[in-house]
């Protein structure tokens, strides 16, 4: 596929009203059209720590200090001729603002307390974001859906904004399977919180879910790699690459419903956390009728510090595949989630699904003539 170019996705004029509802009807927007087109299948990969989850299991890191850690990821400075850390812009983003920025997560690492401490200009953003992230005041907490913080006050454990993208795809009258793919332990309770919220309206901001007839697999898959294979396992079913990769692409695209896999964290780490060992993803430029979208905080435009590992199938029918880099497909199939919009915007990720398909079809289309 061709190379894209990057697109931004424009700042709102003023929030949109957050009401029992969700977005409050009147101030809805349209859900963003589809892309001009033939109106692919849409495969979307859904990673669930720091893109639909403000906590992780794993790490023990509740609200607060996940997104603490978070903005140590997205803020950018640069190691001055003394020696010391000078800061180079007092905005959060994922791009770096200059060339030669790096951000103060890459040049230290993780630090507790990041915004109380060397971080402390971005205390407004981490305490903004915060009460975005607050359970509505005066209902019930629930143990699935909302989490006590660090701080004693509740907060949504899954973002809003990922539910108003299941009442956004249904609207739009999209054909789509939803998968999360995390290398984390949160799967099984996502799986059971997002079904109990389809199946029986349990969120208090979208009491309407259950309007949406959408299914829930409950059954954790799990996806596992190693230089012979890839294997996806879920109940009974079995896919192997060991004759090629075309029945795991087929197996991903023939999906409906809700479901999810837990990926391999050890072959990830075992490639030092980079392409080759991330989480397997394939593309069919020549399929008509799917298009495969993945969102994670952790893709990266450095091929060396990226977490999903996309291959491209060289022809239609066939087995032979190619590792494409992540600039090539980077918001064509790729989405580095950001986590600050996907708090702020209840729009969020059906905003950058409109944008991938775009770009997704000028790329096929300039393919189609090259």
């Amino acid at each position: 596929m061709a190379d894209s170019q990057t697109t931004r996705v424009p700042e709102p004029d003023e929030a949109l009203e957050v009401t029992q509802n969700g977005v409050g009807s009147e101030d809805r927007p349209d859900p963003p059209g589809p892309a001009p087109g033939p109106r692919r299948k849409l495969i979307l990969h859904i990673d669930l720590n720091n893109t639909i989850l403000v906590s992780d299991a794993v790490t023990g890191q509740g609200t607060l200090a996940a997104l603490d850690g978070f903005l140590s990821t997205v803020t950018w400075g640069k190691m001055n001729q003394k020696g010391k850390w000078e800061w180079l812009s007092d905005a959060a983003s994922l791009i770096p603002p200059c060339e030669g920025a790096i951000s103060y997560y890459s040049q230290f690492g993780r630090l507790p307390g990041f915004t109380s401490g060397p971080g402390c200009r971005f205390r407004g953003i981490l305490d903004e974001h915060l009460d975005l992230l607050r359970w509505p005041e005066g209902i019930t907490a629930d143990k699935e859906l909302s989490v006590k913080g660090e701080d004693g006050r509740l907060y949504h454990w899954i973002l809003p904004s990922f539910f108003q993208l299941l009442r956004d795809l249904v609207s739009r009258e999209d054909d789509f399977c939803l998968l999360f793919r995390t290398f984390g332990s949160d799967l099984p309770r996502v799986l059971s919180a997002v079904s109990r919220t389809l199946t029986q309206g349990a969120h208090p901001l979208f009491p309407d879910l259950p309007d949406l007839k959408l299914s829930v697999n409950q059954t954790p898959g799990k996806i596992r790699c190693s230089k012979r294979e890839v294997v996806l396992t879920r109940g009974e079913d079995r896919v192997s690459s060991l004759n090629g990769p075309r029945d795991l692409y087929q197996y991903l695209g023939a999906g409906s419903g809700l479901g999810g896999f837990q990926d391999n964290f050890d072959w990830w780490s075992k490639h030092s956390c980079s392409l080759m060992g991330g989480k397997p993803l394939w593309v069919d430029p020549f399929d008509p009728s799917v298009q495969h979208i993945f969102f994670d905080d952790n893709i990266r435009q450095n091929d060396k510090e990226t977490i999903v590992h996309p291959m491209v199938f060289l022809e239609g029918g066939g087995e032979a595949v190619r590792t494409a880099s992540t600039c090539e497909l980077y918001d064509v199939c790729l989405v580095q989630n950001d986590l600050l919009k996907a708090i702020s915007d209840p729009g969020y990720f059906s905003q950058r699904i409109a944008i991938c398909q775009e770009n997704y079809e000028k790329n096929v289309q300039q393919g189609a003539t090259s």
